[in-house]
């Protein structure tokens, strides 16, 4: 297959590293060439365009078999979502109705569910954020939506949860630097993902994905906030965050929610079975990988 990754970061290397190995032409969508060696050593060749440039999609070396949009707002705000996300979604709609692939994947996130009442929600439940930036991430997850009952494109859509991994894992670095904090009793639910499931994942709905449907990409186990800060604690020893009182207006403003995301619909349409089913495996895995690196770093604690 001749496949393009729009978005050729963290996700797109480790996931485009793995289409290489399979014996596909991997081409990687960046905005500069910088990191161009990174994607050499990946197997990746670099083409250089801006998905929010209609003109740039328009002079890449198509046809595809298969595009895969990982784009990045870069941790930017409601503006650059927009552009990004919204706009770039609408120009490769357009580029792509000339020759459609076999197959589009996009990444959006479980962001989109704005629960906070610690419910299950699965694909069906209402995706109703009260942030600006993830409802702009249901405005780009309802064009691909549109296109596909209007003009056959076969998007199929990937909900992710918090990807952790070699060189990712906010919540480990936090705790091993002791700047962790459990916020009011812990209750909140962590949904999360290994980087090397959701590479599985995206190659999984490529294959099997059903055009015009939506998958929560997230692990068998959501867990609350409490319970992971104390799985750490016994695992590497140390002793647990300290508890900081809820903000509930703060929390609100910072768009946090609390909601156990279903991946039932992957795992019974398309398949998947999960290298690391659970935090425990994933993070152990990472643990594990840092000792052996000599660069498992764990801050005394405060006296």
């Amino acid at each position: 297959m001749r496949v393009l990754i729009v978005g050729c970061g963290y996700v797109g290397v480790a996931f485009g590293r793995e289409l290489a190995k399979q014996g596909h032409e991997v081409f990687g969508l960046r905005r500069s060439p910088q990191s161009l060696g990174v994607l050499e050593a990946a197997g990746i060749r670099l083409v250089i365009g801006d998905v929010t440039k209609v003109a740039d999609l328009f002079r890449l070396p198509g046809p595809f078999d298969w595009v895969v949009n990982l784009v990045s707002s870069g941790r930017g705000g409601a503006g650059e979502y927009r552009e990004v996300y919204v706009n770039g979604t609408r120009n490769l709609i357009e580029w792509l109705g000339a020759a459609p692939p076999a197959k589009f994947v996009y990444t959006s996130s479980t962001s989109v569910y704005g629960q906070t009442d610690g419910s299950t929600v699965k694909e069906s439940s209402p995706a109703e954020p009260a942030g600006e930036t993830g409802k702009l991430l249901v405005e780009a997850e309802n064009l691909l939506l549109l296109a596909a009952r209007e003009r056959k494109l076969p998007a199929v859509i990937l909900r992710v949860a918090g990807i952790y991994g070699p060189d990712r894992g906010h919540l480990l670095k936090q705790f091993l630097k002791n700047d962790a904090r459990i916020i009011g009793k812990g209750e909140r639910s962590i949904n999360m993902i290994h980087l090397d499931d959701l590479v599985g994942i995206i190659v999984c709905a490529l294959k099997n994905g059903r055009p015009g449907e939506i998958y929560n990409a997230v692990d068998d186990e959501p867990v609350a906030q409490v319970h992971f800060f104390r799985w750490l604690s016994e695992s590497l020893g140390k002793w647990m965050p300290p508890f900081e009182p809820d903000d509930s207006a703060a929390a609100r403003k910072r768009g946090l929610t609390n909601k156990k995301v279903s991946n039932r619909k992957l795992k019974m349409e398309l398949g998947y079975r999960f290298k690391y089913p659970t935090f425990r495996q994933g993070y152990t895995a990472e643990i594990m990988r840092l000792e052996n690196a000599g660069e498992l770093d764990i801050k005394p604690e405060p006296r």
